[in-house]
């Protein structure tokens, strides 16, 4: 594989002619999903209702990722990622003399407003599709793209079904046009139930889960599975509905059978909340917890409520390998910010999308049945330095990577170490 680009302080002058227009199958559509344009070095917004295309010198994509809503704290990051690669790659020359022009779009969160963005985007030309962050868009969008043999990558999205149509069937049909640059539920799940077993010598576990969103089930799905192989015994599983904010319950249940370990597989804003309330019911496990943790310090209430407690990363600011170190400089340059895992994680899909592109003999024609099978080729072969780490792709388009465990301690976040 040509070597496309270094994904650390320069991102290389890169490669093939992509043709003129990026086609998807015509479609209309309504919505009041914020689209913008952005080029070069600046982070500029212009209506989408100017007419977009690859023609004229310009690669065009879809941008897709929510920064507004409940969850934007996971969508902007991932959005400053992409941006930030994709402007150093036009600032070293785009793609063989064409600049990259995106089609930005806030999905808020929500898989209609996503492949409403699609759509939108499909209508104004784009050669691929970056995004989106949260798995039930991402998913939406997935079934999308699929029917058009769009090429996909997201930075975030981590359940199995954003691959696979049906995830509790082998032989499930694969999405084979949707790419992702992080690991995957089960593999999160996995890799909990192992790193207490074998690392902190657990004994017994006990799991609290969000009923209401594909993140948590698969995850808690995956962790007791491992934990019955490892002979982790799971002394309590206790759930609640997506929204809820009183867990009294349940972690009353929880403290009663003194686990070693709490798994609490859900974002942030309910983790702070779980730890409150878990300290106030007396519960004594080491809490553990997946990438959903990522930013949560930043809105527990108290980080001691935290002290001690695991989770499973796909990066750490902490990590001292000059691309990660690079990457940060380059980001609080730009954001005046530093970086969590969502925006590593997104460089990473902007620099494997980008690598793939410029592997397409440029004698396609750019969205031409060929063309898309000819990028989605090139990002099965994907094997290739990262921020986050390594990355090849196995034969579901997950990635084969190790991950970051991410310790609290002291009221910090402390890297543990790849594992």
């Amino acid at each position: 594989m040509k070597k496309a680009m270094k994904l650390v302080s320069l991102v290389l002058a890169v490669v093939m002619l992509l043709g003129c227009l990026a086609a998807c199958s015509s479609k209309s559509a309504t919505t009041d999903s914020t689209a913008s344009t952005d080029t070069a070095s600046t982070d500029t917004a212009a209506s989408d209702s100017s007419e977009a295309s690859s023609d004229g010198g310009e690669i065009v994509i879809a941008l897709i990722s929510n920064t507004t809503g409940d969850y934007a704290q996971y969508g902007q990051p991932v959005r400053d990622g992409a941006m930030l690669y994709i402007n150093q790659l036009n600032a070293n020359g785009g793609i063989n003399g064409k600049q990259v022009k995106v089609l930005e779009y806030d999905d808020k969160g929500d898989g209609v407003e996503a492949v409403n963005a699609y759509n939108l985007a499909c209508d104004n030309g784009i050669t691929a599709v970056f995004g989106a962050t949260l798995t039930g868009p991402t998913i939406a969008l997935a079934d999308a793209t699929y029917e058009d043999n769009m090429p996909q990558v997201t930075a975030s999205a981590t359940a199995a079904g954003v691959t696979m149509i049906d995830p509790d069937d082998a032989n499930s049909e694969i999405r084979t046009n949707v790419f992702r640059a992080c690991f995957i539920d089960p593999f999160q799940g996995e890799k909990m139930a192992t790193f207490a077993y074998e690392e902190l010598g657990a004994k017994t576990a006990a799991i609290l889960y969000n009923t209401g969103i594909d993140y948590s089930v698969g995850l808690t799905e995956a962790f007791e599975e491992k934990a019955a192989e490892l002979g982790l015994e799971v002394v309590a599983v206790e759930s609640y509905a997506d929204g809820a904010v009183d867990f009294t319950s349940q972690l009353t249940n929880i403290a009663a059978k003194t686990p070693d370990v709490l798994f609490v597989p859900d974002y942030y804003s309910v983790v702070a909340l779980v730890a409150t309330q878990a300290d106030a019911a007396g519960v004594t496990a080491t809490m553990l917890g997946a990438d959903g943790w990522d930013t949560v310090l930043q809105v527990v209430e108290d980080a001691s409520l935290l002290e001690g407690a695991y989770y499973c990363a796909g990066y750490s600011k902490n990590d001292t390998t000059e691309a990660v170190q690079s990457f940060i400089a380059a980001y609080e340059a730009k954001y005046e910010s530093t970086p969590n895992m969502f925006a590593a994680q997104a460089y990473d899909a902007a620099a494997i999308l980008f690598a793939a592109l410029e592997q397409v003999d440029e004698s396609l024609t750019v969205g031409s049945d060929e063309y898309k099978e000819a990028v989605i080729a090139a990002l099965n072969a994907t094997d290739m330095e990262c921020v986050t780490g390594h990355v090849t792709y196995d034969e579901l388009n997950n990635p084969e990577k190790s991950a970051a465990i991410i310790q609290i301690k002291d009221g910090a976040e402390s890297f543990w170490g790849k594992y």
